[in-house]
């Protein structure tokens, strides 16, 4: 069982604690800090990720993995179209996926109100840029 040193701060964020801003991991998405990476002295980060209503899908995320030891996603609102390997799947609102560590995906189609919440272990977790690992990637859906 992984060791972790114990956490003894409480954290509660509430709707208008923090804003969506830009700066994270894509720059067509737009991110609200839920305050857990700190809370958490960096085990955790919780954040919530939705869809920038100025760049709708062109290239999506590119085939990339994550060094982390969990990740979990949660559609909140709309959805979004992953290959999971070589499998195309559509997370909807109501959806949970647990991405295992390591697992090769590409995120490339999402809807204009797609909002997630997203988990993952450590906080600081990299990303790493993948090959292809399947060249059958469905097009994206254009927004109206």
């Amino acid at each position: 069982m992984n060791q972790h040193t114990i956490v003894k701060t409480f954290s509660h964020v509430k709707p208008g604690d923090t804003d969506y801003t830009g700066g994270g991991l894509r720059e067509f998405f737009l991110y609200r800090d839920l305050g857990i990476a700190s809370a958490t002295a960096g085990q955790v980060i919780c954040h919530l990720v939705k869809a920038n209503p100025e760049c709708p899908p062109e290239n999506g995320t590119g085939w990339h993995r994550h060094d982390c030891e969990f990740q979990i996603v949660i559609m909140m609102k709309g959805w979004a179209r992953f290959m999971y390997e070589d499998q195309p799947t559509l997370v909807q609102a109501g959806d949970v996926v647990h991405q295992r560590p390591g697992i090769v995906h590409y995120l490339f189609d999402y809807s204009p109100d797609m909002e997630y919440l997203e988990i993952v272990s450590p906080a600081d977790f990299k990303t790493v840029d993948m090959p292809p690992a399947s060249g059958k990637v469905p097009p994206v859906t254009p927004w109206k």
